[in-house]
């Protein structure tokens, strides 16, 4: 029996606040990182190689998602989407919430990183399944020509969760001395997260399962194997461009959000509340531009869209650097203002782009695991490999150049991929290269013009 559908409009508040709620979460760890985990739990080492170390735990999560998005993809192809993102937000809610509790160093000296470590990889896990399902929840209830527009509205929860968990950073580097900030005011982002938990499962649990879910799973036939071989199988391309197209959205953010924090306050000598404020002002056009950019695919493609990202990444990291040198506000905020807008027009598309790669039912599988392999490369290697860059050269034109490869790769993927604006995800087949992989427009959707067409190739 398949529930009666909930409005799009509450499906995505659902997904935007839970995902807000998740990425905060995360990020919240990234920034602390950069501030204040070098010091209180990696108290022995200098200042750059302490934050390197704090950096490799914060690399750490990532190397866990893989392993959540198999897990989680498993359960949520056979036994839907909303479970397992409720189990996402507790797990996620969870080891953040503990991070807050954590002793230091100074109070229990290698265990401290070592019960930190192990939290962050409950966060890694709890992220890799978290992304897939969320975007698919919502592109599951849309319809085929607005799916880009409500598609990336959970997107726009990764910049909703940065803004929140920079704000709070900010207010409290504002009301609290360094002393202070540094004894017990980091904790309080943290335990904070608790709350945050209960209002996006209190949000979630409201909503109804997938009707595209809902419809294969009424028309399946006996189980065949796991969703995860079979994504190798039929769609180990569309795996591939789903690595390559995350490559420069990763690089890049996280460079831009996370390693200026660094290279802000240990090579140009800012106070962090200083950055802090120019990262807020960033996140909060980020968030509006997601948005826009995926509503600006549904009439374009998500092609043109993604490639003029890639691009505009790969070529502003190249003045992004020499404005925060500058030290001054206006252009620091410019800087982080620019690079977040262009990556925006990657990740706006990026959720409908990967939903229609895949058939339904081995979707949230390969959705989950294309994206989140790349992570670990990428995203989690992007603070690691920049500060070594900047240890190794006392230059940031080396990390210029690493983002600006980042992005050739993810235009040559994104380049030589598929056209998949305009399919319907009910019929989309399991093997790509069939009949059924053209994927029949829905009716009114682009593409469609009285009789089914093929979706176009790129």
């Amino acid at each position: 029996m398949t529930e009666k559908n909930t409005p799009i409009g509450k499906i995505v508040a659902a997904s935007l606040i839970g995902t807000t709620i998740e990425w905060y979460d995360f990020f919240l760890y990234g920034s602390a990182a950069a501030l204040v985990f070098n010091k209180l739990f990696f108290p022995e080492s200098d200042p750059l190689t302490g934050t390197l170390l704090a950096f490799l735990t914060y690399a750490i999560g990532f190397v866990a998602r893989p392993l959540g998005a198999v897990v989680f993809g498993h359960y949520g192809d056979r036994l839907g989407r909303k479970k397992l993102l409720v189990l996402s937000l507790l797990l996620m809610g969870g080891a953040t919430f503990l991070i807050g509790c954590l002793p230091t160093h100074a109070a229990v000296g290698a265990a401290a990183p070592l019960l930190l470590t192990f939290l962050r990889l409950v966060q890694g896990f709890a992220l890799g399944g978290e992304w897939g399902g969320a975007v698919l929840i919502v592109s599951e209830h849309g319809d085929a020509r607005r799916r880009g527009y409500w598609a990336s509205w959970p997107q726009a929860g990764a910049p909703g969760g940065n803004l929140l968990a920079t704000a709070v950073l900010a207010v409290l580097a504002a009301v609290q001395s360094d002393e202070a900030f540094l004894s017990w005011g980091w904790r309080i982002p943290f335990l904070l997260s608790g709350a945050l938990v209960l209002l996006g499962l209190w949000i979630r649990l409201s909503i109804s399962e997938s009707p595209v879910f809902q419809a294969a799973a009424a028309h399946a036939g006996p189980k065949r194997s796991m969703p995860i071989v079979d994504v190798f199988r039929y769609h180990w391309r569309d795996v591939l461009t789903a690595i390559g197209a995350r490559f420069a959205e990763n690089v890049s953010y996280y460079v831009i959000t996370a390693f200026v924090l660094v290279y802000a306050t240990e090579a140009a000598g800012l106070t962090k509340g200083f950055v802090l404020n120019a990262v807020l002002i960033g996140s909060a056009v980020h968030f509006a531009s997601i948005p826009m950019w995926g509503a600006l695919s549904d009439r374009l493609g998500r092609r043109p869209v993604y490639l003029l990202g890639a691009a505009g990444v790969g070529l502003w990291s190249f003045a992004f650097f020499p404005l925060v040198d500058t030290g001054n506000f206006a252009a620091i905020t410019l800087a982080v203002t620019v690079g977040l807008v262009l990556h925006g027009a990657m990740y706006g598309p990026q959720a409908a782009f990967f939903s229609e790669l895949f058939a339904t039912r081995m979707r949230y599988s390969g959705v989950s695991v294309g994206a989140q392999l790349s992570s670990i490369v990428a995203g989690g290697l992007a603070p690691l490999i920049a500060v070594a860059l900047l240890q190794a050269y006392d230059s940031a034109l080396p990390v210029m150049l690493y983002v600006a490869g980042a992005a050739a790769l993810t235009l040559l993927t994104v380049f030589v991929s598929r056209e998949t604006r305009g399919r319907d995800l009910v019929t989309l087949s399991d093997a790509p290269g069939t009949a059924g992989d053209a994927a029949t427009p829905s009716p009114g959707s682009p593409g469609s013009a009285g009789s089914p067409k093929p979706a176009a190739r790129g």
